[in-house]
């Protein structure tokens, strides 16, 4: 036994991210102790600039919007009281098919192994117990998502570490869920196309397929005002409509698939750290 502390690492692509997909195990972790680290990989450059004005539009500057990220990127990580942040601060690559994915510079044009060594380096000073990161999709096929799964994935292979590793996911009951609040936000939101629609249906996973089931409603809270913090972004963050209460009924549990473990812990569980403490 050491005196080292627990360590969580979760890799993530934008200023953000950190919030929607694991704010709550941030939050909770944090409380319990354990040292959480946050790797964000790019400078979040293709988000919305103030006034909401959007990438290619008159007036959008994209150093401008990742400095002014960055600033709620700090103010997230303080409300989620995250111990570490760790900025890899590639050019945001933009969605599928924006011309930021051909940019020279931009994460998606990162060679793996380039950014797969610096991810190793800061794995081997932080010593993650686990590392949470995005599926091969990058959960719904946004291109630096993939792209810090790569990187994560290929770090790992990198070091010695055998840490505990889980990919993000959210059950197809939930997503079904998701579906109906957005409707009943936007009475007049048209339905899907049967393309859009069978994509939508293929995101998450089955319930009885998802590993861990983390309860966080007692961090729903600071989940909600890590989410506040990155205003810029707020025409883009559906959840934060719903104010405080509902959020917290909904966004209580995160879920992930656990990909490697060297514990045994048995499945299903209900804490990332079960099997190390």
């Amino acid at each position: 036994m050491t005196d080292r502390p627990l360590t969580l690492m979760a890799v993530h692509a934008h200023p953000d991210d950190e919030a929607t997909g694991t704010g709550g195990v941030l939050a909770r972790y944090a409380a319990e102790g354990i040292r959480t680290v946050l790797v964000t990989c790019t400078d979040g450059g293709c988000g919305d600039g103030p006034g909401g004005v959007k990438p290619g539009d008159p007036g959008h500057d994209p150093a401008a919007v990742a400095s002014m990220r960055r600033q709620e990127l700090d103010a997230s990580c303080d409300v989620l009281k995250i111990s570490d942040l760790e900025m890899l601060d590639y050019a945001d690559s933009g969605m599928a098919g924006w011309p930021g994915n051909d940019a020279p510079g931009s994460f998606w044009q990162t060679p793996v192994q380039e950014g797969a060594a610096r991810l190793a380096d800061l794995m081997r000073h932080y010593r993650p117990d686990v590392v949470v990161t995005y599926d091969e999709n990058g959960f719904y096929g946004h291109p630096d998502h993939i792209q810090a799964h790569r990187i994560t994935m290929a770090a790992l292979e990198m070091t010695a570490l055998t840490p505990k590793v889980y990919w993000t996911t959210v059950p197809r009951s939930m997503m079904q869920r998701f579906g109906e609040i957005m409707r009943e936000f936007h009475e007049d939101m048209p339905e899907p196309d049967p393309a859009e629609a069978a994509a939508l249906a293929e995101i998450g996973l089955p319930d009885d397929e998802i590993t861990t089931w983390v309860d966080t409603t007692a961090f729903s809270g600071q989940k909600f005002d890590a989410l506040a913090a990155h205003a810029s972004q707020g025409e883009n963050i559906f959840f934060l409509k719903m104010g405080k209460e509902r959020f917290g009924e909904l966004m209580g549990m995160e879920t992930f698939v656990r990909v490697q473990d060297a514990t045994g812990a048995a499945l299903p569980e209900h804490d990332l750290f079960a099997g190390l403490r």
